[in-house]
């Protein structure tokens, strides 16, 4: 997804047709997003329509990384669904 750390807030775009057909690709690079975004900062992850809510794929896998990694210190909350159907949700790196 990233082949540089972010220092400030970013959207990540996950909406590309590479991932309408594979969620565990969409999965991997939302989590790489993640890890490349500095600490006191968010990234936006926008997802593909293919793949519903978030709440049924993301937000588990979110809640899991939250648990393995000690002070990851994420929090995320939904934003809106886009005009073409996909999902934004807002992840903050503690």
């Amino acid at each position: 997804m990233t082949d540089r750390d972010h220092d400030g807030s970013w959207s990540a775009n996950l909406e590309r047709d590479q991932y309408a057909d594979d969620p565990d690709l969409v999965l991997a690079h939302a989590l790489d997003a993640i890890e490349h975004t500095a600490s006191g900062h968010h990234v936006n992850l926008v997802m593909h329509r293919a793949h519903g809510h978030p709440e049924t794929y993301l937000y588990p896998a979110l809640d899991d990384a939250n648990r393995d990694v000690p002070g990851a210190g994420i929090e995320y909350e939904y934003v809106k669904q886009c005009g073409c159907g996909g999902h934004v949700t807002r992840v903050h790196v503690e």
